[in-house]
């Protein structure tokens, strides 16, 4: 084991997230579930169409099916027919003849356009039915959505490792899949180590404050389809932690603590990890969020947040979350990062990544800008509640000025 806790320098954030990523292993526990209960879950297999989509040529709006040499300007056209969408028509439209068509409808054999109602002049009624006048000659194929135009039979709809979303429920609903087949969700362990800790609505004590990180990180993975277990706050008590993390090791994937990793803690949680596994502690150069304990439990994975607010939640948006997204099978992806003016200087040193808490707006000439909440400490949990982003500054990076570039991650991009 390497303490990098112990040992000079900072290891750098893609080195930390690359050595991370390589040493998990993709479950292979997959089951086929109701596609109701799919969404947020992450495909086990490709998905291919046993379908055209649409499945014949319908109509794009309403009006009237016609052969387009017929169709004409002036030209009167005999209705003989009425097709709505689901109730096809069976018979051949003819020269001469046009069917009334509903949006969706099926195009009746023997049409090549559609010609919507606006260019209808007007209906004449005569002792062999109704005669449609057209004002306008339309173009083959005009109005007409064709068999296959969205779908294909056969073509690959969905990929292995996606996470799916109400739209791909919605697209797996219109092939007919009644089941999917996915990667069994992760089971996590949320644990919260410290004498000091409270929950909310308990009486606090002198010295003592609430616990949040444990409500804050089981609130982002939860948007993850991740079956959650949480065990409170545990107490500063070799025992009771050695305890507790024996039990969550047997039933969780992974087991995720805040605090006791950094230098300057009790040295309980590191004691009991490195009695039950294999666990590297880093110091990582970025800001806020230096502290980071990753590493093996006999049956399970184990993350280490840093105890301070802000930082659990940097750790866990640039390192957990992308390890969890591998881990439940879900395909690699890089974070959503674009460029953004800034309103206001930005204080910052060279030496270590700096995820600040930004809030970023678009400008009338649609220019994205962007501006800090104020004050950055490690503690100040309100700043990522008034943020809507990162404001990532590089690792060598200084001072920014007003006026200057910068490249932002809106947090919407980090939990979909």
């Amino acid at each position: 084991m390497v303490d990098c806790c112990s040992a000079p320098g900072l290891t750098p954030l893609d080195s930390a997230l690359d050595q991370l990523l390589e040493s998990i292993q993709v479950s292979n526990s997959i089951k086929d579930v109701e596609l109701q209960q799919a969404c947020g879950l992450v495909l086990a297999q490709d998905i291919s169409s046993d379908l055209n989509i649409p499945p014949a040529d319908n109509s794009a709006m309403d009006g009237y099916a016609v052969r387009a040499e017929d169709a004409v300007v002036g030209s009167g056209l005999k209705q003989v027919a009425k097709v709505f969408a689901g109730h096809p028509f069976s018979g051949e439209i003819k020269a001469g003849e046009c069917a009334r068509i509903m949006t969706g409808g099926q195009v009746p054999a023997g049409c090549n356009a559609v010609v919507m109602q606006e260019n209808t002049d007007a209906k004449k009624e005569t002792s062999d039915g109704d005669v449609i006048v057209f004002n306008q000659s339309p173009n083959p194929g005009v109005n007409i959505r064709r068999a296959g135009e969205d779908i294909r039979i056969g073509q690959k709809i969905l990929q292995k490792g996606r996470r799916l979303t109400p739209a791909d429920i919605g697209l797996l609903a219109s092939l007919g899949c009644g089941k999917v087949s996915i990667f069994e969700p992760l089971v996590a362990a949320v644990i919260s180590t410290g004498d000091e800790l409270k929950h909310p609505g308990e009486a606090l004590a002198q010295g003592q404050f609430y616990e949040s990180n444990g409500y804050t990180v089981s609130a982002v993975l939860k948007r993850f389809g991740v079956t959650l277990i949480n065990y409170g706050i545990v107490p500063d008590n070799l025992d009771a932690l050695r305890e507790t993390f024996t039990e969550a090791d047997k039933v969780a994937d992974v087991v995720i603590t805040s605090g006791g990793v950094s230098v300057g803690e009790a040295d309980y949680t590191k004691t009991v990890l490195e009695e039950l596994g294999r666990i590297d502690f880093w110091k990582l150069a970025i800001k806020p969020g230096k502290p980071f304990a990753f590493g093996h439990l006999p049956n399970s994975y184990f993350i280490g947040l840093p105890g301070n607010p802000v930082s659990a939640l940097v750790t866990l948006h640039q390192l957990a979350i992308p390890m969890l997204r591998k881990l439940s099978g879900e395909a690699s992806r890089l974070p959503l990062r674009l460029p953004a003016i800034v309103s206001d200087p930005i204080r910052k040193s060279p030496g270590r990544t700096d995820f600040q808490r930004g809030v970023y707006a678009m400008a009338e000439d649609g220019q994205l800008t962007v501006s800090n909440t104020g004050a950055q400490g490690s503690g100040i949990l309100r700043s990522m509640s008034l943020a809507n982003c990162y404001i990532v500054l590089e690792q060598d990076r200084g001072r920014v000025e007003a006026g200057e570039t910068v490249m932002i991650e809106p947090f919407d991009s980090l939990m979909s």
